[in-house]
């Protein structure tokens, strides 16, 4: 004798159950839609609801609710309804409003918009124009620098350079060579407090000046040594005493020596020029014109700066030796950078 409240009957149409089947068998279909197919799909071959929660390790109900709801709407309504929830506030034409016055305009007496000063200018909340910022990728507080090379040989230029550093010439030695001017030798007006558990390293606000010097250096990109100077200044004077210092360091059966330079004047004065010219074994290779990326000893003076001067008050200066100050950081500065570049 048969009980209970009787179903009513279920018909899925051919267009249907191929989209059923696919759902129920797509590895990437979300696990809730294909469980609601294959409920649907063992309705349709006449099993009963005990029957499919049993094979499907789901409830009786669940089985009945979602073979009811494909009944009576179809595919559509396996899908999920909409949560309940308080109703959308910001139109679109709201969202397009604050996106594009981000894009488009600056504020007044401002470099960029603020939360708040995008909020107060398109009536929106602070809440909501950083949920927006976050939604379209916008960070208005963050900007980048770049420089595009006017060299017309741009190309040919870093082709040959890189050719350098991955296919150098065989018994050649490559040399990157630039200087880093404008180096401070500062001191701080007090002894340094060392760090200590709990405390970081503190030091005044406030330092004394002692002069700058330009830091020298030659670059062997084969074994990561590092020829270097400091001088006073920057000239062609300096820059050929320190290819002196470069040729003595440089053994004399070394073979070629090529050279990568930037574009600085003192590099092609008739001096220089003259002084090459004498010395046959130096092959120049100039990098392109705004493009000193591409100098490999550019990338020393970022560690340089890291590892060794980037805190003002150099431990290295002596305050029993104000006169000589500059040449005792200076020299200390380039000792510690080369060694612990050398670690790296």
């Amino acid at each position: 004798m048969r009980t209970g409240r009787p179903k009513q009957s279920l018909t899925v149409e051919s267009g249907d159950k191929a989209k059923l089947e696919l759902l129920a068998r797509r590895p990437k279909t979300a696990q809730r839609a294909a469980l609601r197919a294959k409920i649907v799909l063992r309705a349709a071959e006449g099993l009963s609801n005990q029957e499919i929660a049993r094979r499907l390790s789901v409830t009786a109900s669940t089985d009945g609710k979602w073979r009811e709801r494909f009944r009576v709407r179809g595919i559509e309504g396996l899908m999920d309804e909409p949560r309940p929830g308080a109703p959308r506030s910001i139109t679109d034409e709201a969202v397009e409003q604050a996106v594009t016055q981000t894009l488009e305009s600056l504020p007044r007496a401002a470099t960029h918009w603020s939360t708040r000063s995008l909020a107060a200018e398109v009536g929106l909340s602070q809440t909501a124009v950083v949920r927006i910022w976050r939604s379209f990728g916008l960070q208005p507080h963050r900007s980048e620098t770049f420089k595009l090379s006017t060299d017309p040989q741009l190309v040919e230029k870093v082709r040959d350079i890189v050719g350098l550093y991955l296919n150098p010439p065989e018994c050649a030695v490559v040399l990157c060579v630039d200087e880093k001017s404008q180096v401070q030798a500062l001191d701080r007006t007090q002894p340094i407090l060392p760090l200590r558990p709990g405390l970081p390293e503190q030091r005044t606000n406030d330092y004394e000046r002692h002069g700058t010097t330009s830091l020298f250096a030659a670059l062997d990109i084969a074994t990561g040594k590092v020829v270097g100077e400091c001088h006073r200044r920057h000239r062609h004077q300096e820059f050929l005493k320190f290819m002196e210092t470069v040729d003595s360091a440089v053994p004399a059966d070394a073979g070629e020596i090529h050279l990568v330079l930037d574009n600085y004047g003192t590099h092609k004065t008739p001096k220089v020029i003259r002084w090459f010219a004498r010395h046959p074994r130096y092959h120049l290779h100039f990098t392109p014109t705004s493009g000193s990326w591409v100098n490999q000893v550019e990338r020393w003076f970022g560690v340089v700066s890291v590892l060794a001067g980037s805190g003002v008050g150099s431990p290295y200066i002596s305050h029993d030796c104000p006169a000589d100050s500059l040449r005792f950081a200076a020299i200390h500065f380039l000792i510690a950078s080369c060694a612990s570049f050398m670690r790296l």
